[in-house]
């Protein structure tokens, strides 16, 4: 018996059983394991792989949907990976394409890096947007913020959700209901009895990522993104819209440093819904 092109084995759903392979995958293409990323995301999305015939994962991608369960409003695509042995096989395109079939009419969205970039636009994917990576130590300064933040408690869901819902557009409760437990850091920021931000620090590897970043306006990103820094001794890391220059370059004098750039694609919408005004990071661009 003939053994099948790697671009005609099934796809299938992954759980999180998967996640040691999917962590091995990254591994395998010079990226970190993410196993915490990568728990999430097996929990609050959908992960997606094709079976090596010799064994673990030849590819994988997650999505992420948002808004009512049945008839999403738009699903977010990340972590797609092809094992370096099965790279420019026709795999990831096997994966990918797939995926846009499954969501049919449901707008996607994706972070591209350069390398990714020619295949998503050979699927319909049009680029809407660029955001910056940025890592680095936080040096704080010297005036403390004005705007006042403090430790999300769980009475601040609700308030946190509403905000959310206005900022960024389809509803994700089941993503941000798991922000507790995965971050080692939530804050919000207030005035007056009312919540103008909330953000999230999350363990990656040897850093601390900053998301997701939802402010009023800049000064109050900048307060929450300071508190949270004080209480960490790692590196942050976080990825900003490129429209937040003023952000972006408060950031840099801070002593963060910008290591990449990736392209926000879209695919069946012409932007992303919501408020980009005041959506300043995701929670990471694997989810959008």
């Amino acid at each position: 018996m003939s053994t099948p092109s790697l671009a005609d084995l099934p796809m299938r759903r992954l759980t999180r059983a998967d996640l040691s392979a999917c962590a091995d995958l990254s591994e395998d293409r010079g990226w970190p394991r993410e196993e915490h990323k990568w728990g999430l995301l097996l929990s609050a999305g959908t992960g997606y792989g094709i079976d090596d015939p010799d064994g673990g994962l030849a590819a994988a991608c997650v999505v992420t949907s948002y808004g009512p369960g049945e008839r999403p409003e738009l699903e977010a695509i990340g972590m797609v990976l092809v094992a370096a042995r099965h790279a420019r096989q026709g795999v990831g395109r096997r994966l990918m394409r797939a995926v846009v079939e499954q969501a049919g009419s449901t707008p996607l969205t994706l972070h591209a890096t350069p390398n990714g970039r020619p295949l998503y636009e050979e699927l319909g994917f049009k680029v809407t947007g660029r955001a910056e990576m940025l890592r680095g130590r936080f040096v704080a300064e010297d005036t403390a913020p004005g705007i006042a933040t403090r430790p999300a408690t769980a009475e601040d869901l609700a308030a946190i959700l509403r905000l959310d819902a206005e900022v960024f557009g389809p509803d994700r409760t089941h993503v941000i209901a798991r922000l507790p437990a995965f971050s080692d850091q939530l804050r919000v920021a207030e005035e007056g009895g009312r919540l103008i931000g909330y953000a999230g620090l999350w363990p990656n590897m040897e850093t601390h990522v900053v998301g997701p970043l939802i402010a009023r306006d800049t000064e109050t990103a900048k307060a929450l993104v300071t508190a949270l820094a004080a209480g960490t001794d790692r590196p942050l890391r976080t990825d900003v819209d490129v429209r937040h220059e003023e952000l972006l370059t408060w950031l840099k004098q801070r002593g963060l440093e910008g290591v990449a750039f990736n392209a926000v694609m879209n695919h069946g919408a012409p932007d992303l819904p919501g408020d980009w005004t005041r959506r300043f990071a995701p929670l990471t661009v694997a989810a959008g």
